[in-house]
C-alpha cells in the first residue's frame, strides 16, 4: 500500500508547507494554460503567424484538456501517487521548456497539448493528497485553494507573465515558467507525503462511476454553471470597451478586477460547501444560479448605464466559481462512499466538466456574437443558468436518501 516511508503533513494549521506548495503548483498551471491569452501577441509577431493562428491554441487546449483529465486520473490511480505527480510534473516543465525553445507553430502546438495532456490529471492528484495535508474540518478550504490557485494566476501571474513577454520576449515568459516549475518540483520532493492508495480495480471498471446518477447530474450541472459564465467571459474585453465604454488603455485594470472578483469567488465557494456533504452542498447553489441568470439578462442593457453595468460584471464575476467546492465535495463523497476505488477519476471531474462547459459557452458565444452582437450574450448565458438551477432541484431527493 505504501512505497515509501510516509510524511505525517497534517497539523491544525491549514497554511503548512505542502498545502502551500499544492496551491503553488495550481498557481503554475493556471499561469502556464492563461498566459497565452496576455502575450498572443508577441507569439504572433516571433513565429510571424497571424494572431487568430495564435489563439487557437487556447481552444486546442481546452479541447485536449477535457478527455485527458479523466483517462489521465484513471491510469494514475494505478500507480503510486507520488511518483506519479513528479513524474507528471515533469513533462509539465518539459513542455514549458518546449514552448520557450519552440522555432514554429508547429511545435509550439505540440508543446501546449503536451501541458494540457497532463495539467487536469495534476489538479486531480492533487485532490487526493487533502486527508494527508490537513485535517477533515480543512477539506473543503483545501479544496477553494486549489482551485483559487488558477485565479491567483489570472490575477497575478499572467500581468506578470505578460510584462516580462513585453520587456523581454515571450520565450523569456516560459523560461520563467519553467524556472519556478522546478524550484517547486524540488520543494515536492522534500515535503508531500509518500504513502499511495493504489485503485484496487482495473481501469474501465473505474469508469462506472458515470453510471451513478449523482455524478451525472453534478458533470451536467458543473458544463451548464461554466458555459452559463464562459458566453459572455470569452468576449470581456470587448464587452468592457464597446458596452460599456471602458477606454482601451484601462481594459487591464478592468480584467484585474474582475480576476479579484473571481478569485474571492473560489475562496468563498469553499465555505458554501461546507454545509453538508455529498450531493447536499451543491443543492444550495440553485439560488446563486438564478441570481446569476437575471444579472446576466441585465448585462443586455449594461450601455444605458455604464457605471451599472461594471458592478453588474463585477458581481458576475464572484458568482462564476461558486459551484467548484460545492461540486468536487459531491464527486470525492459520492466516490468514497459508493466508488472507493475511482477517487482519482472522481476528482478529475470538476476540471473535466468546467473545460467541457468552457467550450461549449465558448462556441455559443461566438455564434450569438456573430448573428445577434455582444448585448445578447448575456441573456443566452442565462438559459445556461437556468439549466443549472434545474439540474440541483433533481439533486435534492438525493439529500433525503442520505446523500
Amino acid at each position: 500500500m505504501t512505497n515509501a516511508p510516509v510524511t505525517n503533513a497534517r497539523t491544525d494549521r491549514f497554511f503548512n508547507f505542502p498545502v502551500t506548495i499544492l496551491i503553488f503548483a495550481s498557481f503554475m498551471l493556471g499561469m502556464s494554460e492563461f498566459v497565452v491569452v496576455g502575450i498572443l501577441p508577441d507569439i504572433a509577431s516571433g513565429l510571424k503567424i497571424s494572431e487568430v493562428t495564435v489563439g487557437n491554441l487556447v481552444a486546442l487546449f481546452a479541447f485536449v484538456y477535457a478527455p485527458c483529465t479523466p483517462i489521465g486520473s484513471a491510469l494514475s490511480a494505478r500507480f503510486p501517487r507520488f511518483a506519479t505527480y513528479l513524474i507528471l510534473m515533469g513533462v509539465f516543465l518539459v513542455g514549458n521548456i518546449l514552448c520557450a525553445l519552440a522555432p514554429n507553430y508547429p511545435v509550439l502546438l505540440i508543446a501546449r497539448l503536451l501541458i494540457a495532456s497532463v495539467s487536469g490529471t495534476l489538479v486531480a492528484i492533487s485532490m487526493t493528497f487533502a486527508p494527508d495535508v490537513t485535517t477533515d474540518k480543512y477539506r473543503t478550504k483545501f479544496i477553494a485553494w486549489v482551485f483559487s490557485g488558477f485565479s491567483i494566476a489570472s490575477v497575478v501571474g499572467v500581468p506578470i507573465g505578460t510584462w516580462v513577454a513585453n520587456t523581454f520576449g515571450w520565450r523569456v515568459t516560459f523560461y520563467l515558467v519553467s524556472v519556478l516549475t522546478a524550484v517547486l518540483m524540488i520543494s515536492m520532493a522534500l515535503v508531500l507525503p509518500r504513502n499511495s492508495h493504489p485503485a484496487k480495480i482495473g481501469f474501465l471498471r473505474q469508469f462506472r462511476l458515470f453510471f451513478d446518477r449523482r455524478i451525472q447530474l453534478g458533470v451536467l450541472d458543473v458544463v451548464c454553471g461554466a458555459a452559463a459564465s464562459y458566453v459572455f467571459y470569452t468576449y470581456l474585453s470587448p464587452i468592457m470597451r464597446d458596452e460599456i465604454g471602458v477606454p482601451e488603455q484601462y481594459l487591464s485594470i478592468g480584467l484585474v478586477i474582475y480576476g479579484c472578483a473571481c478569485l474571492w469567488s473560489n475562496l468563498y465557494g469553499g465555505k458554501l460547501a461546507d454545509k453538508g456533504r455529498g450531493v447536499e452542498p451543491l443543492t444550495h447553489i440553485r439560488p446563486i444560479y438564478c441570481v446569476q441568470a437575471v444579472c446576466l439578462c441585465l448585462l443586455a442593457f449594461a450601455s444605458l448605464v455604464p457605471a451599472a453595468g461594471a458592478l453588474l460584471l463585477v458581481l458576475l464575476g464572484m458568482l462564476m466559481y461558486l459551484q467548484n467546492s460545492a461540486s468536487q465535495v459531491l464527486y470525492m463523497d459520492v466516490a468514497y462512499q459508493s466508488h472507493p476505488g475511482s477517487v482519482n477519476l472522481a476528482a478529475s471531474l470538476n476540471s473535466m466538466s468546467f473545460n467541457i462547459g468552457i467550450a461549449i459557452g465558448s462556441a455559443v458565444g461566438g455564434l450569438v456574437n456573430d448573428l445577434l452582437g455582444l448585448a445578447w450574450l448575456g441573456p443566452v448565458g442565462a438559459i445556461f443558468a437556468l439549466f443549472a438551477a434545474g439540474i440541483t432541484t433533481l439533486l435534492r431527493p438525493y439529500i433525503q436518501r442520505g446523500f
